[in-house]
């Protein structure tokens, strides 16, 4: 008589499930660490692009008003006196004003294209105001826009007429008639970053 040998059940031995699940746990946590690693740099990627949008928007509206520079002296808004139409260097809250010409004017409004702009850096950043009006009373406020945050100095360098590099202006303090028209003939821009270090850029004024 044959004899009968019994078969082993089919199916996985319980060190096989354990192999396997040990197996799916590593690919898993492999799988959730790099998806988590893709997804922090996709931000960073994000934040960076931020950023970058940021700076040149700053930038192109700096170097869109310097480039328009008007030789428009303005009335001081207390007293009859008149500031330049560009004042550097003697401002406590503003590091330069100017009156630029280009204002859009697509409404129709009852007002000139020239515009009185003022640029400030404090804790929060750099600053772009303007005013209404040219020549205004203490009662009119500026319109303030933020241009750019993490911003440590803005400083500006001015060519004058002999072509020499000049910190202040106007070049002569308290100046009056053709001076306190005098414009430079280009505009150095310094702006100090907390995470770009410095950017640079030298505008040439029209005219």
């Amino acid at each position: 008589m044959t004899s009968m040998r019994a078969r082993p059940a089919g199916g996985f031995t319980l060190l096989e499930l354990l192999v396997a699940m040990a197996i799916f746990a590593i690919v898993g946590t492999l799988a959730l660490s790099g998806y988590t690693e893709l997804q922090r740099q996709s931000e960073y990627a994000e934040v960076r692009l931020a950023r970058t949008r940021e700076v040149q928007r700053a930038v192109q509206a700096i170097v869109q008003d310097l480039g328009q520079i008007e030789p428009r002296p303005i009335r001081e808004p207390l007293g009859d006196t008149r500031l330049p139409a560009v004042l550097a260097g003697e401002s406590a809250e503003y590091g330069l004003q100017f009156t630029r010409a280009g204002w859009s004017n697509t409404a129709g409004l009852a007002r000139p294209t020239l515009q009185r702009v003022g640029y400030r850096v404090d804790q929060d950043g750099l600053w772009r105001d303007y005013w209404p009006v040219l020549d205004r009373t203490l009662a009119v406020e500026p319109v303030r826009r933020k241009l750019l945050g993490d911003v440590r100095a803005v400083r500006f360098r001015f060519m004058n007429s002999s072509r020499d590099w000049v910190e202040t202006w106007p070049v002569n303090p308290g100046a009056t008639g053709q001076d306190e028209r005098a414009r430079p003939a280009a505009v150095e821009v310094i702006i100090e970053l907390e995470d770009w270090g410095e950017i640079r850029r030298l505008v040439e004024v029209a005219g």
